[in-house]
């Protein structure tokens, strides 16, 4: 019983990581997935868990071990060209899921609450800007931790409608898999929503951030600290990603007992889904998955926007940080104000957030790619790791991950061509 509180304080940037994952963009798919196949598309979501969890576990460890984030090693061992053309790419794709993500919330409150959608998304970009501007990460980051709690709406909302857990149980023993270019696609689209690139940024920034907290700086430590920490980090990756897989499993589930055994099959937004389950599944139900799309929005769009503005201060060599004051970082902060001033503003204009969101899928699995495999030679490499390289079952699921997810990008070209 003593482990438990130590567990509590010590988990972080992995939980956190993993929440944000779920987010409004996030739950629309997951939602349309049931929602057009049933129950027989439950278990990828347990397909994607030990490729997600190898990949931010690389993460996490290369900027525990190397004191830096992502970019910064990228920008040390890696053409400068590459460096540039992976953040520029990742940050049109993190400001396209500000927008929808912010989009889904207007929307969605606007179902609780009435009021204007357009109103209620100003609102929420200037309070995702002001936290993140504003509150130092000592005090935000407890905040994000407590905000992941609120996931668990979507476990209760599931549990207010009547669920086949036979059927569910037999659909997770004998997986059904359909040779057509729409399951294909789902398939593709669940491990885009599940492996994405600001989520490695993200994570191996926050790790950065733990250490400056507490004044530990990387290559000084004794091994033994080192390898405790470590143990840390593997914790807190492992019950983030399955934290996060549960959530969307749930949310899953809800679109195929619901949604598909009505013969609603077409979803395009969380915030549409929500508004389809209320007669279906009662105000009660309806009520929680949209409060949960605001609550996942608070969440995930700061944490898109940070690792927005960690890769570029990182890449370009500027002072960043959330644990810094805003007039020492200020190309940092500028980067979040923008990304999110921008994400919010697309929002007033005939583009379409959600359709926009497609090619920032797009855009996300083609530089996922490439990041994933700098990163496994960064993780496999003893000037970045010490003597700590990743062991040889990360190695071969991380890099079985850059294979799955290059396989996937394949068949989202050949989509797109079509």
């Amino acid at each position: 019983m003593r482990r438990i509180p130590s567990f509590l304080r010590h988990v972080g940037p992995g939980v956190v990581t993993g929440a944000a994952d779920d987010d409004p963009s996030g739950i629309a798919t997951y939602t349309q997935a049931g929602a057009q196949f049933g129950t027989g598309v439950l278990w990828t979501v347990f397909l994607s868990l030990p490729f997600m969890v190898a990949i931010q576990l690389v993460s996490a460890r290369i900027g525990r071990q190397s004191g830096q984030g992502i970019a910064a090693n990228l920008r040390q061992h890696t053409p400068k060209a590459f460096v540039i053309a992976v953040v520029s790419l990742l940050v049109v794709a993190n400001t396209i899921n500000i927008a929808a993500d912010i989009s889904a919330m207007g929307e969605a409150l606007q179902l609780v609450v009435g009021g204007g959608e357009h109103f209620h998304a100003v609102v929420f970009g200037i309070v995702s800007v002001l936290l993140q501007v504003w509150v130092p990460y000592r005090r935000l980051a407890p905040v994000l931790k407590w905000f992941t709690l609120t996931l668990f709406v979507y476990v209760l909302a599931a549990f207010t409608v009547n669920i086949p857990w036979a059927q569910v149980v037999y659909s997770l023993v004998v997986p059904q898999v359909e040779f057509t270019p729409a399951f294909g696609m789902m398939i593709v689209a669940v491990l885009g929503t599940t492996i994405s690139p600001y989520l490695f940024f993200w994570q191996a920034s926050q790790e950065v951030e733990e250490m400056r907290l507490v004044g530990i700086v990387a290559g000084r430590e004794s091994d033994f600290t080192l390898r405790r920490a470590l143990r840390r980090v593997r914790i807190d990756t492992i019950a983030g990603m399955t934290f996060s897989n549960g959530i969307a499993f749930f949310v899953m589930l809800m679109g195929a007992v619901v949604l598909h055994e009505a013969g609603i099959f077409d979803v395009q937004t969380s915030a549409q889904a929500a508004q389809a389950l209320r007669p279906l599944a009662g105000d009660f139900a309806f009520a929680l998955f949209a409060l949960g799309i605001i609550a996942t929005g608070l969440l995930a769009v700061p944490v898109l926007a940070s690792s927005a503005a960690y890769a570029v201060a990182e890449a370009l060599g500027w002072q960043e940080g959330l644990e810094r004051y805003w007039r020492e970082a200020k190309g940092f902060y500028g980067v979040i104000a923008v990304a999110t001033i921008i994400g919010t503003s697309l929002d007033f204009t005939p583009i379409d957030p959600m359709k926009a969101l497609y090619w920032a899928a797009v855009v996300n699995g083609v530089v996922s790619v490439p990041i994933m495999a700098a990163m496994m030679l960064l993780a496999t490499n003893p000037l970045v790791m010490g003597k700590l390289t990743v062991k040889r079952k990360t190695r071969f699921l991380g890099w079985s991950t850059v294979a799955l997810m290059a396989a996937a990008v394949m068949a989202m070209l050949v989509d797109v061509v079509r």
